[in-house]
């Protein structure tokens, strides 16, 4: 078996009110494994992957163990976490807004990374900067390089947002709640994006949301958190099919009641398709 690019050991997070966030979490993920993290708000997902990635708030504690790519994060000192961000793992967040500088162009954020851990410079780093833009399916990459986050789509600021973290080829994309923010259709785009990314790269995907039908949608493997605790571990298949948990088989159940909902009503179809109906409507 392989070395897991992330491997996670009883990981504890304490406020400093003495209260636990997290409660001996203990998750690993493999060169080109898809692990989604499922629970609801306040469950800890978030502070796992702040935590992954050494970047808990000031007043927090983390113990256990968290190796990644090998480099012990627990307790490590800034300048070795710098070395592991973005080159071992990369994190795309809920809202891209926090994520980008109001201030500076997009192509100038995306050149950052690029300039940084490549040494790309001049025309290298401005035909890179368009290349991520339309790897991401941006369309009109030239344009998009020159705007201000703010006068994007919520869906463009989320495919840069991707694209700069892909610009330095993590072995593991940490994706946290990243379609909460847009509306369906978008929502339905940017997950079929990732899918493509993910396995055109063979890269490793820890996805993070609330949303089951959402994790269904790019993963093999689920855990699911409750108040910090991990209350159940599986493939999505036995999830799915027989959770062992009382929360998990709620989550589930949520999920195919509004599945059974959207599935009673005649949904857009492309142009030039026959229009999708009910049984009701195909009668006679």
């Amino acid at each position: 078996m392989s070395t897991p690019i992330l491997d996670i050991e009883a990981l504890t997070v304490t406020a400093d009110d003495g209260r636990r966030l997290l409660d001996r979490i203990t998750l690993a993920v493999g060169p080109g494994e898809r692990v989604g993290m499922i629970g609801e708000s306040g469950s800890g997902k978030s502070m796992t992957a702040l935590a992954v990635m050494g970047l808990l708030p000031p007043g927090m504690t983390a113990t256990g163990s968290i190796l990644l790519g090998g480099t012990q994060v627990v307790a490590a000192a800034e300048r070795d976490l710098v070395s592991l961000r973005g080159r071992v793992a990369s994190v795309v967040f809920q809202e891209p807004l926090t994520a980008l500088d109001p201030l500076m162009r997009l192509g100038h954020q995306l050149a950052i990374p690029l300039r940084r851990h490549q040494n790309l410079r001049g025309s290298a780093l401005t035909e890179a900067v368009l290349r991520g833009l339309r790897e991401v399916q941006i369309s009109d990459p030239d344009r998009i390089a020159r705007a201000y986050p703010h006068e994007v789509s919520g869906g463009q600021r989320q495919r840069v947002a991707i694209a700069m973290a892909l610009a330095c080829a993590p072995e593991l994309l940490i994706a946290d709640e990243p379609t909460t923010a847009l509306d369906v259709t978008v929502q339905s785009e940017v997950l079929a994006l990732l899918d493509t990314l993910v396995s055109d790269r063979g890269m490793a995907l820890l996805f993070i949301s609330h949303d089951l039908a959402v994790v269904s949608a790019v993963t093999e493997r689920v855990l699911v958190l409750r108040s910090g605790v991990v209350v159940e571990a599986a493939p999505l298949t036995d999830i799915l099919r027989t959770p062992d948990d009382p929360y998990t088989a709620e989550l589930v159940a949520s999920a195919r009641a509004l599945d059974a909902v959207l599935d009673s009503v005649a949904r857009p179809t492309a142009p030039g398709q026959p229009a999708q109906t009910t049984p009701e409507e195909d009668s006679p």
